[in-house]
């Protein structure tokens, strides 16, 4: 008997080792999420009737999030500025999902107002009787090295990233805690969880999210029923970059690179969907080899900090180049 089991654990193991290689190697998320996507629940049944809140739902992962979640069966309250963007997004929500107009709340919201989320919050509430989920979704972007960037525009990224998200989290919460349950997801970044070059002041800002939330989970023991997720994405197809901030606070990004290189931004709230269904504390989506820079960041910092040092360095001649910076880790960048 014993021989036998030694000679399944002889076998099980290699194969296990052998399924995980695989499975890295072609995976756009971490283990957690992936096996979640294969084996947990479907955000088609967890999410049905849900009131979700989105932030930064006119453009990019939130207009895709509001695309989405309608296909589920969400309620939804979608904010950003620009308000007709909203009304055109929810449009698309109603004509390809079986939700009524009244199932969708076009809610203004200037997350750098912030003694105008109270009374947004208490809308929100009001209108659908409580907010089931939160997700904090706006914010910008940097394209500039740090020598030529302006200490205005470190102000506005964090006054942005990380203090509106915290002031609108901060009003939603108490909702939550009262009620004993709800979920509070945050799109980070993988430069979150890293640096990288090109955006040393929106590195900073999500870094901060990251602490504030992660330290907020732990103050949240007595509450068990209370999710906080934090999505940390790598490149992805969105407005992003567009909407970047560069070395001067009005100053635009003088050229978008191609975006065909990177995450489509269904797949990737695909992905996000499933984390928020099945309670994942922590999402790691990105692509090859964008999922390495996770996995050596939290396992070999040494290892990480050279391959920091040799992409970042290409991305940067990419940026000086004309070129979108994420394709330094595809392209050679151009010199003529």
């Amino acid at each position: 008997m014993d021989w036998c089991i030694s000679s399944l654990l002889w076998y099980f193991i290699p194969l296990c080792f052998l399924v995980h290689i695989v499975c890295f190697i072609f995976g756009d998320a971490d283990f957690t999420l992936l096996r979640a996507s294969l084996t947990g629940h479907r955000p088609e049944t967890k999410l049905k009737g849900l009131v979700v809140w989105v932030t930064g739902a006119s453009s990019g992962i939130g207009e895709e999030l509001a695309y989405q979640l309608a296909r589920c069966g969400s309620r939804l309250i979608l904010s950003a500025r620009r308000e007709d963007q909203l009304k055109r997004v929810k449009r698309q929500c109603l004509e390809n999902s079986s939700l009524k107009d009244e199932e969708i709340l076009v809610l203004s919201l200037d997350l750098l107002d912030r003694k105008s989320h109270m009374e947004k919050a208490k809308t929100a509430i009001e209108y659908f009787g409580h907010i089931d989920v939160l997700i904090n979704n706006g914010g910008r972007s940097q394209r500039s090295l740090c020598l030529e960037t302006r200490v205005e525009v470190y102000q506005a990224l964090m006054e942005l990233n990380f203090l509106g998200t915290v002031s609108l989290t901060k009003e939603v919460l108490p909702h939550m805690t009262q009620r004993g349950k709800g979920s509070i997801v945050t799109v980070s970044s993988v430069v979150g969880l890293a640096g990288a070059p090109l955006a040393t002041g929106y590195s900073a800002s999500k870094h901060a999210l990251q602490g504030f939330f992660n330290s907020l989970r732990t103050e949240l023991t007595d509450f068990p029923n209370i999710l906080i997720s934090m999505v940390c994405p790598g490149p992805v197809q969105s407005q992003i970059v567009d909407n970047a901030f560069t070395e001067e606070l009005s100053k635009p990004v003088a050229t978008v690179g191609s975006q065909e290189h990177k995450m489509p931004t269904s797949r990737c709230v695909r992905l996000m969907l499933v984390g928020i269904a099945n309670d994942v504390k922590e999402m790691w989506i990105a692509q090859q080899p964008f999922l390495l820079f996770y996995y050596a960041w939290q396992y070999a910092p040494t290892v990480a900090w050279a391959m920091t040092n040799l992409l970042g360095r290409k991305r940067v001649q990419n940026f000086k180049a004309g070129l979108d910076a994420d394709s330094a880790y595809f392209t050679k960048p151009k010199t003529s």
